[in-house]
């Protein structure tokens, strides 16, 4: 590639788009501890609180009309970031992908489980996606709906994540 394109060589990639990576004898770690780090900072929760899960398992979000209204500049850039997280980090997806859904008119109730998100982040800033050595490469995937369970607009909620080995790939 050196003879086509002018490159240099740096040594071993340990930095990448805000993704730090890990190599061990065991496979390639990634994640993106700095980042959320920084997330806590700016958002000013490195003060708050640990929470242990992203989201309360019976927390249902909607158009909550009673609920003031929230800065929603500041709601959608609570929201961008931690979407751009979950690129290392699915255990969160569900969670921030449902706070995405309030980024119009975001009420209070909106802002208190992205706030709880970010406390979730304080306990657990190191965790990321592993990625181990293998001769096992059989393709696994799992997929779970829930048909029209969300209660104001009717709509359905799915998701799904694929194992490559022992290794989440998507």
């Amino acid at each position: 590639m050196q003879d086509e394109f002018e490159m240099s060589m740096t040594g071993e990639l340990k930095f990448f788009l805000g993704l730090q990576i890990i190599k061990s004898d065991k496979g390639v770690k990634i994640h993106q501890t700095k980042y959320t780090k920084e997330l806590l900072q700016k958002f000013k929760i490195e003060d708050a609180k640990p929470m242990k899960a992203p989201m309360h398992p019976s927390t249902t979000l909607g158009l909550d009309e009673e609920s003031p209204d929230v800065d929603s500049i500041m709601y959608r850039g609570m929201v961008g970031s931690l979407l751009y997280l979950t690129a290392s980090r699915p255990d969160i997806m569900f969670s921030v992908c449902v706070c995405a859904r309030f980024q119009v008119q975001p009420k209070e109730v909106h802002l208190q489980v992205v706030k709880r998100i970010l406390r979730y982040l304080k306990g657990t800033p190191n965790l990321g996606i592993n990625f181990y050595k293998s001769q096992n490469f059989s393709l696994l995937g799992y997929c779970d709906v829930d048909y029209a369970g969300d209660k104001w607009e009717r709509k359905n909620t799915s998701g799904g994540c694929h194992f490559l080995g022992r290794c989440l790939v998507s």
